[in-house]
């Protein structure tokens, strides 16, 4: 069994360079893959490995950059590795908004615990807003939230210039991270009630049962589980291999989807040609299958 580990914090950190180098030998002798995000205004990541694994490399994080603890942190299991690799990388921002954060302007940030949460985006004055990608809110999201429709987190203030700033807003995604951001911005801007869902979707899975459950759906998350349900248990969606987005089960009945060749979503945009190499390296993945053995082109597990 494998243990599934994501955090965030946002903090000044220095040696950025340095400490990815070290970090990435310390993940890779420990046999633990998933990604890093370093910048100078913080860490975010989410790992995978053995559990005694996975503690080394938060106690190594955390005494490289002499943290006490993590802003938020999550931890859930699943039977199979879901990350290729062991990647840091180093960027300007942790989630790139064209605001850094630090420890004056997050600190007055409104959290709701999930416990109270279903209290607070009942109520009818509340703009509920999905802060997460059009595919993500496709697969699953909160009764009766909106979604700013944007492909980059940096063009989400088009979206929230729109919003009136006596309005009360709530505010989720899958973590809480990018809500760390999207909750500054619009108090820098003059909104007054801001809230954001504490520890994010995952948070809000783990501890509220599912038929206290105001969530429809499941939970994309960016590793081979493709998608999380209640309990952070894995989800039904798999990826399509053409178009790298999430097909529900639902998907797979139609006409245009093939296994590790198209979906709905990308059917008409492939050329015959990429159809043609795509069932070959399929092919070949099947094959390596039969034997027993794992493809170098297998984006995915069951």
């Amino acid at each position: 069994m494998f243990n599934i580990f994501g955090f965030y914090k946002f903090t000044n950190l220095t040696k950025l360079k340095i400490y990815k180098q070290k970090l990435q030998l310390f993940m890779v002798k420990n046999q633990v893959r998933g990604t890093l995000i370093l910048a100078k205004e913080g860490i975010n990541g989410t790992i995978s490995g053995k559990k005694v694994s996975t503690t080394l490399v938060e106690k190594k994080i955390l005494k490289l950059f002499n943290l006490k603890d993590f802003d938020n942190k999550n931890n859930s299991s699943c039977n199979f590795q879901p990350f290729h690799k062991a990647k840091i990388k180093i960027k300007k921002e942790v989630v790139p908004i064209g605001l850094n954060l630090d420890k004056k302007n997050k600190k007055n940030n409104n959290y709701v615990e999930p416990k109270k949460w279903n209290e607070l985006i009942k109520k009818e004055d509340t703009l509920l807003i999905d802060a997460r990608k059009p595919f993500e809110y496709k697969v699953g999201t909160f009764k009766g939230a909106s979604n700013p429709n944007v492909n980059k987190f940096r063009d989400f203030p088009k979206y929230l210039n729109k919003v009136k700033k006596n309005q009360s807003v709530a505010m989720f995604c899958t973590g809480g991270i990018r809500c760390e951001k999207a909750s500054v911005y619009l108090k820098n801007n003059g909104f007054k009630n801001v809230y954001q869902l504490k520890g994010g979707i995952l948070a809000y899975l783990e501890k509220i049962k599912k038929e206290k459950s105001l969530w429809k759906g499941e939970c994309y998350v960016f590793d081979n589980r493709i998608s999380l349900k209640h309990k952070l248990k894995k989800g039904t969606y798999s990826m399509c291999s053409g178009c790298r987005t999430p097909v529900s089960v639902s998907d797979k009945k139609s006409k245009k989807y093939e296994a590790g060749v198209s979906c709905l979503n990308c059917y008409d945009r492939l050329t015959s040609d990429q159809k043609e190499r795509f069932r070959m390296r399929q092919k070949q993945i099947s094959l390596a299958k039969q034997q027993g053995k794992s493809h170098i082109f297998k984006k995915e597990f069951k």
